[in-house]
């Protein structure tokens, strides 16, 4: 949810025409992304953060990450 906009269920159900989840379709940049997310939200869990407190923060980990993981590629594609 944080990272691609919609559950796992919801992916299926907008993509019913293809096989598997939506991280057999995802990019180098947001498998690293969603990696990074996924040890995040162990750690706001031990820390006894809420579930709605979480999703917010995730999502703007996963903005910024990305940001960081797309500029990054782009500039060493120019080099």
């Amino acid at each position: 949810m944080a990272l691609f906009g919609m559950t796992a269920k919801e992916g299926k159900e907008k993509n019913s025409n293809k096989k598997g989840n939506i991280r057999d379709y995802a990019n180098i940049n947001e498998l690293i992304c969603l990696a990074n997310l996924e040890n995040t939200n162990s750690i706001f869990i031990n820390e006894g953060m809420n579930q709605s407190e979480r999703l917010y923060k995730l999502n703007q980990i996963a903005i910024a990450q990305m940001k960081i993981l797309t500029n990054d590629n782009e500039r060493k594609l120019l080099k």
